[in-house]
């Protein structure tokens, strides 16, 4: 197995995070609107400007290569008597490339992501998985509950429309 480090993205690596959100869209079916170069340095802004709120977990092998990614949003909730500070999260875009799957990289992502939360306090972390990766993530302490209800929020995009 490579060696592959799991922790906190850098800025420098934001467009190679980039990179890989738009080949996961490629890998499932999807048209991306911009090239891979251009969706990449508008991927590195946003990961700049958002980083109150969303924090990357990268997996990097030994030659420096970003070979998977996990993102940790976070969201603050409304006081309660019993504890005012309050947030939730979610665990948003894993990714692995093809060649490392299988070989526990996912998993360390979930992982590394669940202790960050941990340490910023949050209550609770939810994941949107694709039904090939329920497993991973019940493996890693994700269950699903009854009380935890969604309700997709209809759009006349087709992307939105197949999530």
């Amino acid at each position: 197995m490579t060696h592959i480090d799991v922790r906190s993205a850098r800025p420098d690596e934001w467009a190679a995070v980039g990179g890989l959100r738009w080949d996961s869209l490629l890998e499932f079916g999807g048209v991306p609107d911009d090239d891979r170069a251009v969706f990449a340095a508008r991927f590195a802004e946003w990961a700049a400007s958002n980083g109150a709120t969303h924090e990357c977990i990268v997996a990097v092998d030994a030659d420096g290569v970003v070979v998977g990614m996990a993102w940790l949003a976070r969201t603050l909730r409304v006081p309660s008597a019993r504890s005012f500070h309050r947030a939730s999260a979610d665990l948003q875009c894993a990714y692995v490339v093809p060649g490392l799957r299988n070989d526990g990289v996912g998993g360390r992502l979930i992982d590394a992501v669940v202790a960050h939360a941990r340490s910023l306090g949050v209550e609770r972390v939810t994941v949107h998985s694709s039904p090939r990766a329920v497993g991973v993530y019940e493996r890693h302490g994700f269950a699903s509950e009854a009380r935890l209800l969604h309700r997709p929020v209809e759009h006349d995009d087709i992307v939105t429309a197949r999530d």
